[in-house]
């Protein structure tokens, strides 16, 4: 699983990497759509398998989602990221109490 987890978040990486290039040629929503459908279909590709995974190896796959929540929002590394996360519907309800 250790080698699924990690190409999983290179390829995701990469592809951010590549429409970063084209974040300001486009519009939000057509952005936005594009890191939906490159970057996150791959994390939920076979997410039925990573039940009882490591947490260090689920870490890496949800700092792929925040960095792709960041791209969207044009947010710095630094900057808090729950508040984005919950206005893209990207975490459970369950997660927003907390």
């Amino acid at each position: 699983m250790r080698v699924q987890v990690q190409r999983t978040g290179a390829s995701c990486f990469a592809t951010l990497r590549q429409l970063r290039s084209i974040r300001r040629s486009v519009p939000a929503s057509v952005y936005q759509s594009l890191v939906v459908t490159l970057v996150l279909s791959r994390l939920d590709y076979g997410n039925i398998t990573l039940i009882g995974i490591p947490a260090y190896q689920l870490r890496r796959l949800q700092s792929v989602m925040k960095a792709a929540a960041r791209s969207i929002a044009g947010l710095w590394r630094s900057d808090h990221i729950t508040d984005t996360l919950a206005s893209l519907h990207w975490l459970r309800s369950s997660e927003l109490i907390q």
